[in-house]
């Protein structure tokens, strides 16, 4: 299971380090699309399989249907981790998600939400207030 948070520093390049604990659940092959909230989403590949056969199970009869499939599988490239244990981050992902220099990575359990910094700061203050409320509206998830 992917858990925790890491803030890293994009190269010059757009590569950005992998934890080494996500590297070891990830795999040398991972899925990068765009997620919800502005951020990336990130998956080993086992995982990206059962997200994209959940997927391709809806009816493209559905106009939301059809556009959920494009936003996560048109945006979706498979990205090799290196011996360094670093991925490319391509543009238009960079671009979509506000990638400054400082990105956090967060795990949250079969997929690695990436996130710019400020973004993720703010996101977090937000949810933080309303945890508790969350939490009872959720019912006995603790």
């Amino acid at each position: 299971m992917l858990i925790g948070e890491y803030t890293h520093s994009l190269d010059p390049k757009k590569r950005l380090s992998l934890p080494m604990k996500f590297r070891k659940e990830l795999g040398r092959e991972v899925v990068m699309t765009r997620g919800l909230d502005s951020c990336l989403f990130m998956y080993g590949a086992k995982a990206w399989a059962k997200i994209a056969e959940k997927l391709q199970q809806l009816s493209i009869a559905q106009a939301d249907t059809r556009g959920f499939n494009r936003f996560m599988l048109s945006g979706a490239v498979e990205v090799d981790v290196d011996g360094a244990g670093r991925i490319l981050i391509p543009d238009f992902l960079k671009r979509f998600a506000g990638l400054g220099t400082k990105v956090v990575l967060a795990g949250v359990g079969e997929r690695v939400e990436i996130w710019d910094e400020t973004a993720w700061d703010d996101y977090k203050r937000r949810i933080e207030k309303q945890a508790d409320a969350m939490a009872e509206k959720l019912g006995g998830v603790l």
